[in-house]
């Protein structure tokens, strides 16, 4: 597990934590030249071709690598979970000194990195994205989920560094949630939008990380505002949980899947906004969602699953969320030969002998590109949580 951590962080460091995604094929300056450019048919075509080919043709059509934010926040997670570690006297991962250096870098890039003219700070992707609906995001368009990545990320970086500007740009995150993101009124609460343009508001995991985001900056600003707003959120949520314990991803037709990260980020929001708030209404939810999750996603040897009905194909995120799920919801002691088993099932199968790790694995040819936010930035950040883990939680 060491030389595996090692492994990967010595790649990122090499690439200078740059690096390509399964969504910036509109980043191809070839594209770019096309008279085709501006036609969101052939956008959306482009960004899947990118994304669904197991081969990288990135290089030759001129797809630079490329920082990306929701990458920094988690590296920077990472780092302040490593940081953790080493602040117990274990440095096996990394002297407090260096380790703190590394936090201090990438909390400073993370604030340099926000999307202007909002009403708090807000992160977003570094590539236009050209959605199925051919809705665009043009880039740097900030999404809940970027912010949510990243404003965390610089929460916990003050918590280990006492800097007082990260609690600041963290806590006026909470501004663009409530007043920047739409909201859409259901029977029980209202669904936060996925970002603050109109047409991307039927999405559950979107809506609870906007709650797991108001949740933290109570925590620091007791405003009963925060809570309130976390809560409404989780309520249009839960009342949408089907009876076995899952959520469905989205409102739409063509969302109607059940996939296992998806499913880790709404438990995990909703035992965040319980721990932090001492307000235990949705207990019985967390449990019967953390049933559904742990039965139906991972297979005794330990192999994980993206979807509930079928096996491939076994994407990255589904092992990494895991342990993020494991620790925020104080479930590692019960399920610590799982995680254990995971863990090694992972390492074995999805990194490669140069440190990163793949795409996704498929039952014919798998995508084994590096992708520098979804696969490698998402594993350091999962490991770091599974070495807090086997140390004790600390």
């Amino acid at each position: 597990m060491q030389d595996a951590f090692r492994s990967l962080r010595d790649y990122c460091e090499k690439e200078e934590f740059k690096g390509w995604d399964p969504y910036d094929g509109l980043n191809s300056k070839v594209f770019d030249s096309l008279p085709i450019k501006n036609w969101g048919f052939a956008k959306l075509a482009w960004i899947q071709f990118f994304k669904r080919s197991p081969i990288n043709f990135r290089p030759i059509l001129k797809v630079p690598k490329q920082l990306n934010a929701k990458g920094i926040g988690l590296f920077l997670t990472g780092y302040c979970n490593i940081l953790s570690i080493a602040n117990t006297g274990n440095e096996d991962y990394g002297t407090v000194e260096d380790l703190r250096t590394r936090v201090i870098e990438f909390a400073n890039l993370l604030v340099s990195m926000q999307s202007p003219g909002y009403s708090g700070a807000c992160w977003g992707y570094n590539f236009d994205w050209q959605a199925r609906r051919l809705f665009l995001f043009p880039a740097y368009t900030p999404t809940v989920v970027a912010t949510t990545f990243s404003a965390c990320a610089l929460f916990q970086a003050y918590e280990a560094t006492d800097e007082q500007k990260y609690m600041d740009v963290a806590l006026s995150s909470a501004d663009f949630v409530i007043n920047d993101l739409n909201r859409t009124k259901k029977n029980k609460g209202f669904l936060f939008s996925y970002s603050p343009l109109n047409g991307n508001n039927t999405v559950y995991n979107a809506s609870l990380l906007g709650s797991k985001l108001l949740s933290y900056c109570y925590r620091y600003s007791g405003n009963k505002k925060h809570k309130e707003l976390a809560r409404e959120s989780i309520i249009a949520c839960v009342d949408a949980q089907d009876e076995n314990g899952s959520w469905i991803y989205g409102e739409l037709p063509t969302q109607k899947w059940i996939d296992s990260f998806h499913t880790g980020y709404n438990l995990e929001a909703l035992a965040l906004y319980q721990k932090i708030t001492k307000d235990n209404s949705f207990s019985e939810n967390v449990e019967r969602g953390f049933k559904y999750y742990i039965n139906n996603f991972f297979l005794n040897d330990g192999t994980p699953k993206y979807y509930n009905n079928k096996i491939y194909p076994i994407d990255i995120h589904s092992p990494a969320q895991l342990m993020a799920t494991l620790y925020h919801l104080d479930k590692y002691d019960e399920y610590s030969d799982l995680a254990n088993e995971v863990m090694i099932w992972t390492i074995n199968n999805m990194q490669d002998k140069e440190g990163y790790f793949y795409y996704q694995l498929k039952k014919g040819i798998s995508s084994k590109i590096s992708y520098m936010r979804w696969s490698n930035a998402f594993m350091h950040y999962a490991m770091s949580y599974y070495l807090r883990l086997i140390n004790n939680g600390v």
